[in-house]
């Protein structure tokens, strides 16, 4: 796996809107807090575009995104918002220039697929906020500052305080490449060339406005798949904007852990990553350590 450079004082970084379409205001507010990290900062030709949904054609939102790759002044990609859209690149990039040259990508949600391409590709990326909350909450967020750290080569170290009270979390131990993102995006890349499993991986997964019976069908897909088969830890981000379905079998955290009941990996709960202001940055493709015990979670890279 590449691990792109740590970033250097005057690196280009340019924010591209690869799929959904993006307030002008989110991604100028989000270059000032960029440029404040002593970046060199460009906004992608189409970023600002709006196409329907979508921040310009497909044509449009391809050309930008491989401009980016192909730059080897590019260091730093960074995604303005998910959305939907990206699905519709993936069978169209050329990863030559990028792993030529290996550099940061940056997002979360739809930006899930370009994660799963560039890992297929055995280029490392980065899982993590985006413009919005650049944008809203500025530099001293921690969800931010820990982007700028791991950006600029500093290790990951999260020690998570724990409060199981519903008795979910499954204690253990865990080491193995990280891999995941958005639950809706991640299965329906599945049987494609850009969804692989690293043997005994450690996959983690979050959603934003998904009914818990749909929830509960795509974890169902990932078991028939045979994903949990070869995973050594489960991550269980967050799941927001959704209520819960008295006509379930079980609540939605429950009905997670009924699906993974036989399986001996860890898994924890509530892992601060997804559709959230505490949306911790994780290293795609990179090795990742899982310790969970009664009282914290230690997740390191």
């Amino acid at each position: 796996m590449k691990r792109p450079p740590s970033l250097q004082q005057h690196d280009k970084a340019v924010i591209l809107s690869p799929a959904g379409k993006v307030e002008k205001t989110l991604v100028l507010n989000a270059a000032v807090v960029l440029e404040s990290w002593g970046l060199h900062v460009v906004t992608g030709e189409h970023a600002l575009q709006e196409v329907g949904r979508f921040s310009g054609t497909v044509e449009q939102r391809l050309k930008d995104l491989q401009h980016a790759f192909d730059d080897p002044e590019v260091k730093l990609i960074f995604c303005s918002r998910g959305g939907y859209g990206v699905v519709h690149l993936l069978n169209r990039l050329d990863f030559r220039g990028i792993k030529s040259n290996p550099k940061w990508v940056v997002g979360y949600s739809d930006i899930t697929a370009l994660h799963a391409a560039l890992q297929a590709h055995d280029i490392a990326s980065v899982h993590g906020p985006m413009a919005k909350h650049f944008s809203e909450e500025g530099g001293d967020d921690p969800s931010v500052r820990y982007t700028k750290s791991i950006l600029m080569g500093e290790p990951l170290l999260y020690e998570i305080p724990l409060d199981d009270s519903k008795g979910l979390n499954r204690n253990g131990v865990a080491s193995g490449t990280i891999f995941g993102g958005n639950l809706a995006v991640l299965c329906s890349l599945l049987g494609t060339p850009y969804f692989q499993i690293p043997h005994k991986g450690i996959l983690f997964i979050e959603d934003i406005g998904e009914t818990p019976y749909r929830v509960d069908r795509m974890i169902w897909q990932l078991k028939h798949a045979g994903v949990f088969d070869q995973i050594s830890g489960l991550i269980v981000g967050q799941f927001t904007d959704y209520e819960e379905d008295n006509q379930m079998y079980l609540p939605l955290h429950q009905s997670i852990i009924e699906v993974v009941r036989d399986d001996d990996f860890p898994v924890c709960f509530d892992f601060p990553v997804g559709h959230t202001r505490l949306n911790y940055p994780i290293l795609m493709g990179m090795e990742a350590s899982l310790h969970i015990n009664t009282n914290n979670i230690l997740f390191k890279q």
